[in-house]
């Protein structure tokens, strides 16, 4: 019994070193408020170190205008110098900035892009162990160096990995095939291929980050009635299915094509692990619908973890105090769960020898994720 007290003793002392990267946002939204409100608790500094990528001026504008008077952080130059049991901030930028609430600005975009790119090098350096990221503006960060329409595609190609957008309240999951393109060229851009390498990824991430030993996957239809046959579209038939069947004979539970419509209006939804849309809109209406206040977007796929608050930077409620930090909140706790989640996931898999992951489980993202469990020099 001693024993398994000590045990569980270090294992909540490794969890406070646990270094969490939380980039900035664009600072003239709910960034700040929701970072501030959702690290105010003592107790989760606990579960792990926070390190803010951001500017401590702002940071201490924020504290002030919200009254958070007892809110305390500590500045640090490189996240090697990390307070373990406080907060910390990393300063992107030293110069004076101007927050104007509500307002898209250069300045703002400027420094959300410099936060990202800082985090993203730490990440891959092993100086963190995971990345929550606050909401971005998509057309104020824009610029040479960002040329993305969101996080999901920055980290994707930042991180040479191949992934899968997807959205997580609870046991609600929903991913989705095509992310951040028009809608009229969704039909043209979904194949066979690409439908199989959704599944896939949908599939290695619910064992893996989520623990779920045999998940049970539905695929929504591209076409209304999912196609009905032929009579409203033939993609459903001649690319969706073909690509279900070819999961199947790889020994995967997954099921469909489904009507979205029917499938969300009767509740059918609940009996799945997670859900994979042909496109953006057919996801996250009836994500968000369902729940808005606390869901959380991660990448699926990458060899590090990396989600965010499922809203956006809500420039009409900057500065009012009456943003939810439910959601930024969520974000931190996913990320800690699944990285912890994914570690014993491959503790679990290695072979008798501890040398290297056991053949079954070996290919280039695996062992990508394998590398990315290192632990982080002090």
């Amino acid at each position: 019994m001693q024993n398994f007290a000590k045990q569980q003793a270090q294992t909540r002392e490794k969890d406070k070193r646990l270094l969490v990267g939380i980039t900035h946002g664009d600072f003239n939204g709910i960034s700040y408020e929701v970072i501030i409100k959702a690290l105010n608790d003592k107790r989760i500094l606990d579960l792990f170190t926070p390190v803010i990528y951001g500017h401590s001026k702002v940071l201490y504008f924020h504290r002030k205008t919200l009254n958070f008077n007892d809110f305390n952080y500590k500045v640090i130059n490189d996240v090697k110098h990390s307070f373990h049991q406080k907060i910390n901030i990393v300063n992107v930028n030293n110069d004076e900035v101007r927050i104007e609430h509500g307002k898209s600005t250069q300045e703002a975009g400027s420094l959300a892009f410099k936060a990202l790119e800082l985090a993203v090098d730490d990440l891959k350096n092993h100086k963190i162990h995971a990345v929550v990221t606050a909401p971005i503006n998509k057309s104020n960060i824009q610029s040479e160096s960002f040329d993305f329409p969101g996080h999901t595609e920055y980290f994707t190609q930042r991180l040479d990995s191949k992934s899968l957008m997807l959205m997580v309240n609870d046991n609600l999951r929903i991913g989705v095939v095509t992310g951040h393109i028009p809608l009229k060229n969704v039909s043209e851009s979904i194949n066979e291929s690409l439908i199989s390498e959704k599944i896939e990824i949908l599939h290695q991430s619910l064992i893996k980050d989520f623990g779920i030993e045999k998940p049970k996957i539905a695929i929504l239809g591209l076409n209304p009635h999912a196609g009905d046959h032929g009579l409203i579209g033939d993609e459903d038939d001649h690319i969706i299915h073909p690509a279900i069947i070819k999961a199947k004979k790889h020994g995967k539970l997954v099921y469909g094509p489904f009507s979205a419509d029917g499938f969300f209006g009767s509740d059918e939804y609940s009996k799945y692990d997670a859900i994979l849309a042909m496109y953006h809109d057919q996801g996250l209406i009836p994500f968000k619908t369902l729940a808005f206040e606390g869901g959380v977007n991660y990448t699926a796929g990458l060899p590090f973890v990396r989600t965010s608050p499922a809203h956006g930077t809500a420039y009409e409620k900057a500065g009012k105090n009456i943003a939810s930090p439910v959601a930024m909140r969520q974000a931190i706790y996913l990320a800690l769960d699944i990285y912890r989640k994914r570690k014993a996931y491959y503790e679990m898999n290695k072979d008798p020898l501890g040398s290297r992951l056991s053949s079954d489980f070996i290919n280039d993202r695996h062992s990508g994720e394998h590398e990315a469990l290192k632990e982080v020099q002090d």
